[in-house]
């Protein structure tokens, strides 16, 4: 694998301005509450809004979000659905808290969960449901609610790469019980890690909050309280930093103008790339927004794509394959040996899909390069 400095086109930049670096410099410079800060308030306060939640919480990534999500439910030996095409958190959070995931296939427009199948699958130790929003756009959230409350399942949304996205003009976060979104580096709002839960819920809200904390009940700064702390559940330590929550609030502050740029670029890569008819460009259906965390081409099939992939590394553009079905991968297989016979969608769309390079500040230069790669690629077939 080659490093980072030796890529003509890395897969993803990080969109980084003065604005950013006051933020953390402020708090660093103030030398005091580096930890639960002013900002982590202020973040939380200003991400429910711009979702339309009443409630939001920050956590040191988006795998210990969705981790104290499931602790709060309180399930114990029960089946949570999920897609297999995701990343594996997804999966591990159910086994993380004692239930087991339950793989449900995907449907091709939206490389979501398919609603279809949720009643087709349930069983009667079947208690929620984690869909997941694939590379930026929302999956069939409003079916899958559907399907999730006529079957009385909890719906917990995995929106860690969908931050920004819509359907309908409603924000991912809006919908579900609870949507759990991470900051990671190579994220839309990026803290370089750091995550973050949304709810309408005041109940899960509250015992989210306890579990993110050592299960203490904080009114105040613990760090600045001279009472005695009250504990009241068990609890980690999965806050966020001041410092982080301060670049979050940098980034919210531009989201809107990175969205577009990101939406801009890959207008430009599919405009270009639809003459290839060996490529299938993501389109968002009617009525969706999608934000391009990932901008993931399909090809028609796996010997192809794999050949694309490692074509585009030796002129050193960086390509990955987003993602290897949970289901398949060995840890995975040998506890559940899950049959792929029984998700033939999933195991066509993982043996067709690239990710390929996007960015906001990506040059016209880089777009033209990739294409242009991309064709002498094709030529040479």
């Amino acid at each position: 694998m080659k490093k980072t400095s030796q890529w003509k086109i890395p897969l993803f930049k990080i969109n980084v301005n003065p604005s950013d670096v006051s933020a953390v410099t402020s708090v660093i410079k103030r030398g005091t509450d580096w930890a639960c800060g002013p900002e982590i308030t202020q973040f939380e306060k200003e991400l429910s809004n711009y979702v339309g939640c009443k409630y939001c919480l920050t956590f040191n990534s988006g795998t210990s979000a969705g981790h104290a999500v499931l602790i709060a439910l309180g399930l114990q030996n029960k089946e949570v659905m999920i897609p297999s095409l995701t990343f594996i958190s997804t999966a591990n959070w159910s086994l993380m808290t004692g239930n087991k995931p339950k793989f449900v296939d995907i449907e091709e427009e939206t490389l979501g969960l398919n609603p279809n199948l949720i009643t087709k699958k349930i069983s009667a130790n079947t208690k929620a449901v984690i869909p997941m929003d694939y590379g930026g756009t929302s999956c069939n959230i409003s079916e899958i609610q559907e399907h999730a409350k006529n079957n009385n399942l909890i719906l917990i949304e995995d929106g860690a790469e969908s931050l920004g996205s819509s359907v309908g003009g409603k924000k991912v976060g809006s919908i579900s019980d609870a949507t759990i979104f991470s900051f990671c580096g190579n994220k839309v709002l990026t803290t370089g890690e750091g995550g973050a839960v949304v709810t309408n819920s005041r109940e899960i809200y509250d015992k989210i909050k306890l579990i993110r904390s050592h299960g203490r009940l904080d009114q105040d700064n613990y760090f600045n309280n001279t009472s005695m702390s009250q504990y009241l559940d068990l609890g980690y330590n999965w806050r966020m930093s001041s410092i982080t929550a301060a670049l979050g609030l940098a980034q919210l502050n531009k989201l809107e103008k990175i969205i577009k740029m990101r939406q801009n670029n890959a207008q430009y890569l599919s405009s270009k790339l639809t003459k290839f008819t060996q490529i299938k460009v993501p389109t968002p259906p009617n009525g969706y927004e999608h934000i391009y965390q990932m901008y993931t081409i399909r090809l028609p099939d796996r010997i192809t794509r794999d050949s694309l992939h490692n074509f585009l590394t030796t002129r050193r553009i960086f390509s990955k394959v987003y993602f290897t079905p949970i289901h398949t991968t060995s840890f995975y297989q040998q506890k559940f040996m899950v049959d792929g016979n029984s998700l033939p969608i999933t195991e066509k769309i993982s043996q067709q899909v690239l990710t390929l390079p996007l960015y906001p500040n990506m040059t016209m230069e880089e777009k033209e390069l990739l294409v242009q790669t991309i064709s002498e690629f094709f030529e040479s077939q």
